[in-house]
């Protein structure tokens, strides 16, 4: 993440009155970028929000179902399904599923609430976690939270508008072995009948796995559920899940998302041990992923299938193998699955929304308005007299940086900004949002990312500089497809592109640059 800043001067006299007048520090100091941490702190704070567990009262979850209404089933086969899902609201307007298990699935009732209870201790956010259960009469239903944006197949098999994404496939499994690592680590090592039907995706978009999975309804580890047409080889000699199982299981999820069908197993290495990938990929997934990784997921593929289980990887490996994989990770999981996440149904902001529309001349306008509001009093200038020399000069450096950015001279602006911020004796959040801005405009997206990074860790607010980090990730992001079109061009001569394609990848390139050449044109910016 970078190191941190060491301290080499007292505080200055000031630092009560500005942000700006803060602790004096090495002008080499390497800038940390906090955004894992920020990620995993939001995280976490979304599972301590969620309430313990505990025992609903059969009416309580009527009510919440609308006593267990139709119109309320969610199964992926409706009431036919032999255990039966359902939506529902409790009365703190808190959204959940419902699951109604068939009279003959827990008879034991005792047994039903003590792994119901174990597996409500677990709390992750890559789980659709377990928030409580009911067990009255011959009634066994259990309560989780509620993923309102379908299943991993449904989005795999079953698409309408478009395919899942090869970068959203790859978040996908990496987000499910680390599920699978949570539970290892918390002694849940097995999870009944993995398929793609166990993946939901929650209200942002991200997948989790769903924790019905994790109960077994017997103590010897037998299993009355797992769907036999996909089932380990051990499986099939004992009747019995064990944590390589569950890898095996795994991997033909890996099959899934990589050839977009359910395949079975043993048809899948005949295609790999022949050396026939393309029969094997997904055609949408064409020119989404290089030689390497294709080669790497369908390796680690093949590995989870070995017929021998300890021949299979345990989860951190999986982990540390797909974490290399990962692709746009600076995009939201609801951008690549294309679907509106909570927030989006919220008022944005006025920068918010020319955020959204990537309008730079009108982010440009705000953050002039804006000024230094969000530097708590850096707007009354302070009084200049008051500083030494060196502090004056730093303050002009602003000053002028300001001058410019209002002007629009934006290389003069990123001069003047960075002479202020080498200096190092204060620090402005609306200076580095403004140079972020500025590098944006003048074709440097990577600088303009690092700004955007850095702006949290000085105080600018969160939202803004999320809101800027998205921008600039889209921006990263059709710099990088336009480089594969002006590639791709180049080589047209090839036989293998014909004339057609020569005009759709140049419409295609045009395109993606329209919208920077407007942007140039109509704020007439100076580069």
């Amino acid at each position: 993440m970078g190191c941190q800043c060491s301290k080499l001067a007292q505080c200055c006299k000031l630092a009560h009155c500005c942000k700006l007048a803060q602790c004096c520090w090495d002008s080499q100091f390497k800038a940390a970028v906090l955004e894992a941490p920020d990620v995993d702190n939001e995280e976490k704070s979304e599972v301590d929000d969620l309430p313990v567990f505990k025992e609903f009262t059969l009416e309580q979850l009527k009510n919440a179902t609308s006593g267990f209404a139709v119109e309320n089933i969610v199964s992926e086969h409706g009431e036919k399904a032999p255990n039966v899902v359902y939506k529902g609201k409790l009365e703190n307007q808190r959204r959940i599923a419902v699951k109604r298990f068939n009279r003959m699935a827990w008879p034991d009732a005792r047994q039903f609430l003590e792994e119901a209870k174990s597996v409500g201790q677990l709390r992750n956010q890559r789980l659709v976690n377990l928030l409580g259960c009911c067990c009255e009469d011959d009634e066994r239903l259990l309560v989780a939270e509620f993923m309102p944006n379908e299943t991993l197949a449904k989005h795999l098999f079953h698409w309408e508008t478009q395919p899942m994404k090869w970068a959203m496939r790859l978040r996908v499994v990496l987000h499910l072995a680390q599920a699978l690592e949570y539970c290892t680590n918390k002694g849940r090592a097995l999870y009944h009948d993995l398929n793609a039907y166990r993946i939901l995706f929650d209200e942002d978009g991200n997948p989790r796995l769903s924790s019905f999975g994790l109960m077994k309804n017997s103590r010897d580890g037998k299993s009355y559920s797992t769907n036999l047409a996909f089932t380990p080889p051990e499986y099939l000699r004992t009747g019995r899940v064990t944590p390589e199982s569950v890898i095996y299981s795994f991997g033909t999820l890996l099959l899934d998302l990589l050839s977009g069908k359910h395949i079975p197993p043993s048809h899948a290495l005949d295609l790999i041990r022949d050396r026939n990938l393309q029969m094997l990929t997904d055609s949408c997934l064409e020119g989404q992923f290089s030689d390497d990784d294709g080669t790497e997921l369908v390796r680690l593929a093949s590995r989870c299938l070995q017929y021998e289980p300890r021949e299979r990887p345990n989860p951190k490996s999986l982990v540390a193998a797909l974490s290399a994989l990962q692709k746009e990770t600076e995009v939201p999981s609801h951008v690549l699955m294309s679907i509106q996440n909570s927030t989006s149904c919220s008022p944005l902001s006025p920068l918010g929304e020319a955020c959204s529309r990537r309008d730079l001349t009108a982010i440009h306008e705000i953050l002039e308005n804006i000024g230094y509001k969000d530097d708590e009093g850096v707007a009354n200038e302070l009084s200049f007299q008051m500083w030494t020399d060196q502090m004056q000069e730093t303050l002009t450096s602003k000053k002028k940086g300001d001058a410019a950015f209002k002007q629009k001279d934006f290389g003069i602006a990123i001069e003047c900004y960075s002479q202020f911020i080498d200096v190092g004796t204060m620090v402005s959040p609306t200076v580095f949002a403004r140079r972020s801005l500025s590098y944006l405009i003048s074709d440097m997206p990577q600088e303009a990312l690092n700004d955007a990074r850095l702006c949290p860790q000085y105080g600018m607010s969160r939202r803004i500089s999320r809101l800027l980090h998205f921008l600039h990730s889209e921006w990263r992001m059709k710099r990088r497809q336009h480089s594969r079109t002006v590639q791709l061009l180049k080589q047209s001569g090839m036989p293998m592109v014909d004339r057609s394609d020569k005009q759709s990848l140049l419409g295609f390139s045009q395109s993606l640059s329209w919208e920077w050449l407007r942007f140039r044109r109509q704020g007439r910016f100076k580069t």
